[in-house]
């Protein structure tokens, strides 16, 4: 990397620790043995209420401690409605977060000897004085919006109190803007409600299960998992539209191996079919929709004639899927999905799934989608947050359907420039891995040179704490208390995430750093207790449980006051958007200059040579961030790349040799990859599981294991209506040579 004012620092310098001794027998592929040790053990085991923090299913747990107080085992709690009582191999493999000696140890402050930046160890009350320190700077010369939190997970919504406290809600999340964020669009402009999560849907009572990108069972949605599971043993129908033979493409009576970019098409010929042959739920749209006269004129045209020459889908198979879906109806779900950034016309995209699904009439219907419920929990005394003078809205302007701060604007508004209204000067990075998360890495790269000040908070030594001024070491998730998790579903419940050891290390947990930072700028009122626990007992106190019961039971169910899963038979009902019904046609849409009802538009395609960069998630999994995770990477050390048998014969390839990959903007991959020759990916596009080709050595089992898909994603699309960041739109080539004989990292 060139030299830059806040340079890649590795964390291995001046710091202690070295690499782990690994244990085979703590693998979750030594389950066997593991079950052993738990039903033999001499020693008598304590089990702690928790909740996982390795992906977004929060799945509650039990965490089981020996008598030394080390964590041995994670059991799923057979109460919780996430996970029914069972883990995938990300929530059994938790104990590794803990185990994994590569973790950061210690608090480390960037600093200069001879020239050269480099980290050395810090006390706590160094590091968290010297963050106080920049913040009440910062504040008095460019104002508190100018400090800047991007964060995931539970530890960021410790910090969003604090920087709401300190008078910033300049804050952003990569899972709204390069995840989730156009579906919440798309179904919020169609029915007037998110889709949330878990998301609505009632799969385990589906006669037909519509699956468009969808990974189900690669991205491991636990109880989504076990309920496809049942609705396939119920004889429930599956049809998954992927150009990859997915896993859940393989439990499917139909696999649509659509051409990449042209899923708008399928659903306007799926809508042709249903309109047109009569086959819409003629009743329910009559009862609770609006503007379908407009949509039945507006898709006319869109025949599976006209789609099949864009798509590559058989008319015949567009039709036969459409009548399957009617026949199931109203017992059948097109899945929002979760991923989906993908083109840029992305909350067009999840529009034309929520509007499928209201001809349908699967919106509040058995099999279909249920009406969610979620019980409050109390929000702990403090007194009212400062009004900022600016915040995410303000800098997100541009894009009128944003509900959430728009991560890479926020990277753009810290970036100088004369078009700057709103300057960033400096961030807080909690839980998530930027480098590996934001496309565009240029543009990132020259967002953190421009900074005063970068602080990081990790559990590991992932890419993005080499670029900070400060790094704070969290403990995981089972070292600590967190917030109640209370999340949507049939019935609303909670559960508790309690410490089931102390902290290793001087790695502390996020609620602490919190309060300890705005105790230091004077927030004492916003923090008012001396333990976490404190809060989460009073709140447990107005819930009516305690938290001496929920230490006991770990989940908690309370009873509906919403009213009914389900519409009844020709109920009225309002629904969330401005006309109440379920808006085929879009009068907010059209007021703000955009097409009212889905367009197709055609996207760029990859020139002679070239092939589709697509990419997903392996169910061993999360982000980057499980990769070094022993017990994970023992069942995926690497990525690999999926390519189409035609394609390994133009391009001369075989099953298992290294290459490296070019994209259209001649970056190359700083590793190599290993290829797989399948038949189950198309020949226009190649595969890889997203997260690897970690470039930081100090992860001992993750460092140069495969192909970051993140960098090679340079060229992006916007979302117009929320600012979503398109990343599907990259192309790359294969190279059968080492392109850098001597990688310089």
């Amino acid at each position: 990397m060139r030299s830059s004012r806040r340079s890649f620092i590795k964390i291995s310098a001046f710091t202690a620790g070295g690499l782990a001794l690994y244990n085979p027998l703590q693998t979750i592929g030594s389950s066997l043995t593991q079950n052993n040790v738990l039903a033999n053990s001499a020693k008598k085991l304590n089990r702690t209420a928790t909740y996982c923090e390795v992906c977004f299913w929060k799945c509650a747990a039990w965490a089981y401690t020996d008598e030394d107080n080390q964590i041995i085992k994670l059991i799923g709690n057979s109460e919780d409605p996430h996970c029914y009582g069972r883990l995938c191999p990300r929530g059994t493999g938790g104990v590794g977060m803990y185990a994994d000696e590569d973790r950061l140890k210690t608090p480390l402050i960037r600093t200069k000897i001879e020239g050269e930046d480099v980290f050395r160890e810090a006390t706590w009350d160094e590091a968290l004085n010297l963050i106080a320190e920049k913040m009440t700077t910062i504040k008095e010369q460019y104002g508190p919006e100018s400090f800047a939190l991007l964060k995931h997970g539970s530890p960021g919504s410790h910090f969003e109190h604090l920087f709401r406290s300190y008078g910033s809600d300049t804050v952003g999340e990569p899972a709204y803007a390069q995840c989730r964020g156009p579906r919440e669009t798309g179904f919020g402009l169609t029915f007037g409600s998110w889709v949330g999560s878990p998301e609505p849907t009632d799969i385990r009572d589906t006669k037909c299960l519509v699956l468009i990108g969808s990974h189900i069972g690669e991205n491991m949605h636990n109880s989504q998992v076990q309920e496809m599971s049942d609705c396939i043993d119920n004889g429930a129908t599956i049809i998954t539209v992927d150009p990859r033979f997915s896993t859940a493409a393989s439990k499917s009576q139909h696999w649509l191996a659509i051409k990449p970019a042209t899923d708008i098409a399928l659903l306007l010929a799926w809508m042709n079919v249903l309109i047109y042959e009569n086959l819409y739920d003629t009743a329910y749209v009559d009862l609770y929709g609006k503007g379908f006269e407009e949509l039945k004129e507006h898709v006319q045209s869109f025949t599976p004639e006209w789609a099949y020459g864009i798509t590559t889908i058989k008319p015949e198979e567009i039709r036969k899927t459409a009548r399957i879906m009617a026949a199931a109806a109203p017992s059948v779900i097109v899945h929002p999905g979760r991923h989906v950034t993908w083109y840029g016309d992305d909350s067009q995209r999840a529009r034309a799934v929520a509007i499928l699904n209201g001809l349908l009439g699967s919106w509040g219907r058995r099999g279909g989608f249920y009406f969610k419920e979620s019980i409050k929990v109390p929000t702990y005394p403090h007194p009212e947050f400062p009004e900022p003078k600016w915040s995410w809205k303000e800098i997100g302007e541009k894009y009128p359907f944003a509900q959430m701060g728009i991560t890479n604007e926020l990277i753009r508004a810290t970036i100088p420039s004369e078009e700057n209204k709103h300057q960033i000067k400096a961030w807080l990075v909690a839980g998530t891995n930027l480098t590996s998360t934001i496309p565009q890495k240029e543009l990132l790269e020259k967002a953190m040179e421009s900074l005063d000040f970068m602080v990081v908070v990790d559990t590991m030594p992932m890419e993005i704490t080499g670029f900070a001024d400060v790094v704070l070491p969290e403990c995981t998730y089972l070292e600590r208390y967190d917030g109640i998790r209370s999340a949507t579903n049939r019935e609303p419940s909670i559960a508790l995430r309690a410490p089931a050891a102390p902290p290793k290390y001087e790695s502390k947990p996020a609620w602490w750093i919190a309060k300890e930072i705005g105790e230091r700028l004077g927030l004492y009122d916003y923090f008012k207790y001396n333990d976490f626990e404190e809060v989460i007992a009073w709140q447990l106190e107005q819930m009516g449980t305690s938290l001496d019961e929920m230490k006991k039971i770990g989940v908690k169910m309370f009873p509906r006051k919403s009213g009914s899963l389900y519409l009844k038979e020709g109920q009225s009902y309002e629904f969330g958007t401005p006309s109440g019904k379920i808006e085929f046609f879009s009068d907010a849409l059209l007021a703000k200059g955009f097409d009212p009802m889905p367009v197709y538009k055609t996207h760029s395609e990859p020139n002679q040579g070239f092939y589709r960069l697509n990419y997903g998630r392996s169910p061993m999994h999360t982000f980057s961030r499980t990769i070094n995770n022993p017990n994970l990477n023992d069942l995926k050390d690497e990525n690999k790349l999926w390519v189409n048998p035609k394609v390994a014969k133009i391009e001369g390839l075989r099953t298992n040799q290294e290459v490296w990959l070019e994209n259209q903007d001649g970056i190359i991959s700083t590793f190599s990859i290993k290829v797989r020759v399948t038949e189950r990916i198309r020949w226009d596009s190649v595969y890889m599981y997203h997260g690897f080709g970690h470039n930081n050595k100090k992860l001992s089992r993750a460092f140069g294991k495969g192909i970051s898909d993140t960098e090679l994603i340079t060229k992006v699309s916007i979302d117009p209506l929320m600012g979503g960041t398109g990343m599907r739109g990259n192309f790359v080539k294969i190279l059968k040579e080492n392109p850098r004989k001597e990688a310089v990292l």
